[in-house]
C-alpha cells in the first residue's frame, strides 16, 4: 500500500496487474511485432512498477533504451530517473555530474514533443535548478523565474499535483530567506528581483497538504519550518512533530 500511494502522489499510474500482463506477453509468439504505440504504453507501465518498487538502477536501464523517443511520457520519466540515479550515494561524482546534465536534456526534449505535459514542466524546472549547482549562483538566480514558470505551468495543467505546488512552496522559502550577497547578484540579474515571503511559502506548503494529505515528509518538515520563521512555535512544533513520525520509506524521508 505504502509503494502504491508513493508512486501515485508522485503523478505516475502504477498497475502490478498490467505489469503481470506484460510479462506474460512477452512469452507470447510474435509479441515483437505488436504496434509501436502500445509498446510504448507498454514499456510506461513497466516503468511506473519499477519506480513504484524503488528499483532506480533497473529503472534507468530501461528508459536510457528509449532516450531517442519522440514520446513525452516516456522522456519526462527518464529525466526523473536519471535524476534518481544521480542521487543515489554509489553514484560517483563524475557521473552525478553528467547524469544531471542529461536529465535536463532529456526533460528539455519531453517539453519539445508535448507542452502541454504538466510532468514534462515539472521535471524541467526540477532539472534546469539541479544544474544550476554546477555553473555558480549567478546561474541559479537567473534561471529563477524560468523555474518558477514551469513550476506554475505545471500546476495550471494539472492543480491537484500536491509535489508541483510543494515545489513552489520551496522556491517561496529560498527567496524569503535569501542572503544578502544573494539578494545583491539578483538585483544585477533582473530590474525587478524575484522575491518572497515566508507567509507565502506557507500558503503553498499548505495547498500542497490539501491537495494531498501527508504525501510527503519534506512538505511536513517545511511547514514546520516555515513557522519558525514566522515565530510561531506551536504551530512549528506540530508540523515538526509529523515529519518526525512519517514512516521512512525513502532515503530522503530518513534525511527529513
Amino acid at each position: 500500500t505504502q509503494v502504491l500511494r508513493k508512486s501515485l502522489q508522485k503523478g505516475v499510474v502504477l498497475s502490478a496487474g498490467s505489469f503481470l500482463v506484460y510479462e506474460a506477453h512477452k512469452l507470447i509468439s510474435g509479441f515483437v511485432e505488436v504496434h509501436a504505440s502500445f509498446k510504448v504504453e507498454d514499456v510506461i507501465e513497466q516503468a511506473d512498477y519499477l519506480y513504484g518498487s524503488g528499483e532506480t538502477e533497473k529503472l534507468y536501464r530501461l528508459l536510457v533504451q528509449h532516450k531517442n523517443s519522440d514520446d513525452a511520457e516516456l522522456l519526462w520519466r527518464l529525466a526523473r530517473s536519471s535524476r534518481d540515479l544521480a542521487q543515489l550515494g554509489s553514484t560517483s561524482a563524475e557521473e552525478k555530474k553528467q547524469l544531471t546534465y542529461d536529465s535536463l536534456e532529456y526533460a528539455k526534449k519531453a517539453l519539445e514533443k508535448n507542452e502541454a505535459n504538466f510532468a514534462a514542466h515539472k521535471w524541467y524546472g526540477i532539472c534546469l535548478s539541479d544544474v544550476g549547482d554546477y555553473e555558480g549562483i549567478k546561474t541559479k538566480i537567473g534561471n529563477a523565474i524560468i523555474i518558477k514558470e514551469h513550476f506554475q505551468r505545471a500546476v495550471e495543467l494539472n492543480p491537484k499535483d500536491a509535489t508541483t505546488i510543494h515545489l513552489i512552496g520551496v522556491w517561496c522559502y529560498s527567496f524569503a530567506e535569501m542572503p544578502w550577497y544573494q539578494r545583491k547578484i539578483a538585483a544585477t540579474l533582473f530590474a525587478t528581483p524575484p522575491a518572497s515571503t515566508f507567509q507565502e511559502a506557507l500558503r503553498y506548503f499548505h495547498m500542497a497538504e490539501e491537495a494531498d494529505p501527508n504525501f510527503y515528509s519534506k512538505n511536513l518538515l517545511f511547514l514546520g519550518k516555515t513557522y519558525l520563521k514566522l515565530n510561531n512555535k506551536k504551530m512549528a512544533l506540530l508540523w515538526l512533530s509529523k515529519a518526525k513520525e512519517y514512516p521512512a520509506q525513502t532515503e530522503e524521508d530518513k534525511q527529513v
